[in-house]
């Protein structure tokens, strides 16, 4: 992954609990940037980190993420004192996605989802726990015709209470049923061998190696980054494994929607 640096504040997202920002970067580019420092701490970047790319690796559409460099200084030229505390508390390696220009929220009555598509992404949200996918809040946006994957920093929501991770991977995921694109999918099954044989073991800890250590602090279940690493490793090969809980709820939740 790439690693740019902030160089301008441009305008708050305040959609976001995490008042996530549009900023210009080193690389003549923007990004939606997720600063570490806000509410939902590091947990939040974690999983914006690995399930955003599980995602590519299983071929879905998402912008590029790549890591953000902020200095404190940056907060110099930000009027609001709630965002200066705010970037002051993200110093050092936070995360950004390419940003959109002229995106639009996705809309699933002006939009139908071919059923492939519709069906590889409720499997990866499934998967990944996913809980922000709804008609409400649907974390999708249209492109230039195409639909593009965002904000995944409410998945993976096991990882707030390690005591209970290991039940947690063999578990369906119940949320399914208020999945956006649920009445579109109906390939779930056909979809699952292809998308499970994507994601073997190399797969998953080289994605979640990219996690840098410094995010993973201050988790008391764990007396190292190493350690901490590993149970993400650990729970998402679990996961995996026992895919079939997942996917025959989200092919029963399915049935029942439509």
């Amino acid at each position: 992954m790439r690693t740019v640096h902030a160089l301008r504040y441009i305008t708050p997202l305040r959609e976001g609990g995490s008042l996530p920002a549009v900023v210009e970067t080193d690389d003549d580019g923007m990004v939606v940037l997720k600063f570490r420092g806000a509410g939902q701490g590091p947990k939040a970047l974690i999983a914006e980190l690995v399930a955003g790319e599980l995602a590519r690796t299983l071929g879905l559409p998402i912008p590029e993420i790549v890591f953000v460099e902020l200095d404190r200084e940056f907060a110099r030229t930000e009027p609001d004192p709630e965002i200066q505390d705010l970037i002051r508390a993200s110093e050092g390696l936070n995360l950004g996605s390419d940003y959109l220009p002229g995106a639009i929220n996705y809309d699933v009555a002006a939009m139908p989802v071919d059923a492939d598509l519709a069906s590889r992404i409720v499997w990866f949200d499934a998967f990944t726990s996913n809980v922000d996918r709804t008609a409400r809040n649907p974390n999708l946006m249209v492109w230039h015709r195409m639909l593009y994957l965002i904000d995944h920093g409410a998945a993976m929501y096991f990882h707030h209470d390690w005591a209970t991770a290991g039940d947690a991977c063999v578990k369906p995921f119940l949320l399914i049923r208020d999945h956006v694109l649920l009445s579109f999918a109906t390939k779930i099954a056909e979809v699952d061998g292809e998308l499970a044989a994507r994601l073997p073991d190399a797969e998953i800890e080289r994605i979640v190696a990219l996690v840098p250590d410094s995010w993973l602090v201050d988790e008391p279940a764990f007396d190292s980054p190493a350690a901490y690493r590993q149970a993400y490793v650990d729970y998402l090969k679990c996961r995996l494994q026992a895919r079939a809980a997942f996917v025959q709820e989200a092919v029963r939740a399915h049935a029942a929607h439509v």
